[in-house]
């Protein structure tokens, strides 16, 4: 249930929350498979792209946070490791260096690709003229995460960056939290956190006692049987505008 009062603060996501990042695998793996099926062949592009991305889920449902740092590296693992289970399975071996190139052609692909949400920097441009504190807490290595900020007129937009890779730490680590908190100022009673993630952005900053809302951008619904209740689900951050100018602060 939406809160009728606003908060002091609001912590804020970047991937898939501000700008379209990583959302739809599926879609892009299919795309760049499609690119090298001569040299796939007779292998499918799809069927490539499927066995790719089921190790790619595979990888990430247990990969420790370092491999957040080493975003080229592990995408050319999971391609490998894609490989590996067609072979398994009796297909033909798939060399590793064209396991690189199409790995490296996904992460082009991707910033290629990065667009910033319609309505999401004139949503936090009202949130900050309201007062509102605003934090971005993004997790990922530094020089990426940073590149985005800049690239997307982000920096100027709020009162606190917070990028794991320059930090040290990241979400779903408490200190995460505490830390963007202490930055501005405010308690968890104060503060919102918005973002696309169920574990980082829901469950974890709930048990400090912050009102956790959940954007789903493609309007997917949470997954069936999820135990995380977010305390109030969007598909757009603009959704937090409307009426704020009349709502009374937290």
């Amino acid at each position: 249930m939406a809160m009728t009062r606003l908060p002091r603060a609001m912590l804020i996501d970047m991937d898939d929350t501000i700008l379209s990042a990583y959302g739809r695998p599926e879609i892009a793996w299919n795309k760049i498979a499609a690119e090298f099926a001569d040299e796939l062949a007779p292998l499918s592009s799809q069927a490539v792209a499927a066995a790719v991305l089921s190790y790619a889920r595979q990888f990430w449902s247990t990969a420790e946070p370092a491999w957040r740092m080493k975003l080229t590296e592990a995408r050319r693992l999971t391609v490998k490791g894609g490989f590996a289970a067609l072979a398994a399975d009796g297909h033909r071996a798939l060399p590793d260096d064209l396991a690189h190139r199409i790995a490296d052609r996904f992460t082009i692909y991707r910033e290629e690709e990065m667009f910033v949400f319609p309505g999401a920097h004139e949503a936090i441009d009202a949130l900050k003229a309201l007062g509102i504190k605003l934090a971005l807490v993004t997790n990922g290595a530094a020089d990426m995460q940073r590149a985005k900020v800049e690239r997307f007129a982000l920096g100027h937009r709020f009162d606190h960056i917070q990028i794991e890779g320059e930090h040290g730490f990241g979400k779903p680590e408490e200190r995460a939290y505490q830390h963007a908190m202490d930055a501005l100022g405010v308690t968890a009673p104060e503060t919102w956190m918005v973002g696309d993630n169920l574990e980082w952005e829901v469950e974890a900053p709930q048990r400090l006692g912050i009102y956790a809302i959940w954007i789903d951008v493609h309007g997917n619904g949470l997954p069936a049987g999820s135990m995380v209740k977010p305390d109030r689900i969007i598909r757009s951050l603009t959704e937090l505008v409307p009426g704020l100018s009349s709502a009374q602060r937290a």
